[in-house]
């Protein structure tokens, strides 16, 4: 029974997100436990084989409220959602090809060590009309220089998201260095973002990232784990040539004030998050340091959860 019920759990969690999950999907993001937003979800589930997910899908407690279609297991009612799966499946395709795009201009600036995207993306389940979310690493100690870099670059290219323009525009809220990999949030939603990051460049800083994180994100989801295998689709390869350039440019940034350009940055970039509104907007979640650079004025983490108690009631 233990195991029934966290497999329902973890299919009406994910129907939040319109997301109907496979069998193996349903083995690899099966919950565990929430310590920071509740304890209605049973802690005391252990990691699982594949093959005992798919005799518990098959039994009578979850065929009490979940059904299946073409492979994919979802809430009694929510047919439509294997559909709209496929479509958005569709729709990341494109995005991904742009998102490769921009970063194979990004792995040339000094102090980028890794790309990746988060989100909607990430889970290939992106709406025509969504952003794409970049969650980026950068050097310790050049982290409001490379925020800098990386924003202008991106703004040239004309694929920064701003005001009205959102469309297949790259979302920069997110920055860390690597000297910093751990997520600082630990809850339920932040296990399930960064359990579908894909890395577009920076395998290396990528393979360090899940090490910092494996363990906090097993406690939610006991039977993920990340990818030891590089990405074949759409990652971006660094070549010698890249790496000569990137090497160039940050010696001269390094011989020329780097550290002064770096506090100076420092100042006028935290003047200005201190003038934005929207960071003080309750509930949000913006961060300033050096090591994090988070703009979050409404993240989705509560939201989400609410939506997953208010279901649970209602079953």
């Amino acid at each position: 029974m233990p195991l029934s019920k966290n497999i329902l759990l973890t299919i009406i969690y994910y129907d939040i997100f319109n997301y109907p999950l496979t069998s193996f999907e349903t083995w690899e993001y099966l919950l565990s436990t929430n310590n920071d937003q509740g304890s209605v979800i049973n802690k005391k589930v252990e990691s699982s084989t594949l093959e005992e997910i798919i005799e518990a899908l098959e039994s009578k407690e979850i065929k009490k409220y979940v059904e299946e279609f073409q492979g994919f297991y979802f809430f009694k009612g929510r047919k439509n959602l294997v559909e709209r799966r496929i479509q958005n499946d569709k729709n990341s395709i494109a995005k991904y090809k742009i998102a490769g795009r921009v970063t194979g201009w990004l792995r040339f600036l000094p102090f980028v060590r890794m790309v990746a995207v988060t989100g909607t993306l990430a889970m290939k389940n992106s709406e025509k009309n969504s952003d794409i979310d970049f969650f980026v690493v950068l050097e310790t100690g050049r982290i409001f220089t490379g925020r800098l870099l990386v924003t202008l670059l991106v703004h040239i290219l004309g694929k920064r998201r701003y005001r009205k323009k959102i469309k297949n525009r790259v979302c920069l809220n997110y920055f860390i260095t690597n000297g910093s990999l751990e997520i600082k949030r630990q809850d339920l939603f932040a296990a399930n973002e960064y359990s579908f990051i894909y890395p577009l460049f920076g395998f290396k800083i990528y393979e360090k990232f899940g090490e910092a994180n494996i363990n906090w994100i097993k406690r939610h989801k006991p039977n993920f784990e990340f990818s030891k295998l590089k990405p074949a689709k759409y990652f971006v390869e660094v070549k010698p040539l890249q790496k000569k350039i990137q090497a160039i440019f940050e010696a001269l940034i390094n011989l020329l004030w780097g550290d002064r350009i770096e506090l100076w940055l420092k100042r006028k970039q935290i003047e200005k998050i201190k003038r934005n509104p929207l960071t003080y907007k309750k509930g949000g979640y913006v961060e300033y340091t050096d090591e994090n650079l988070v703009f979050l004025p409404e993240p989705q983490g509560g939201k989400i959860f609410q939506k997953f108690q208010e279901k649970l009631r209602s079953l």
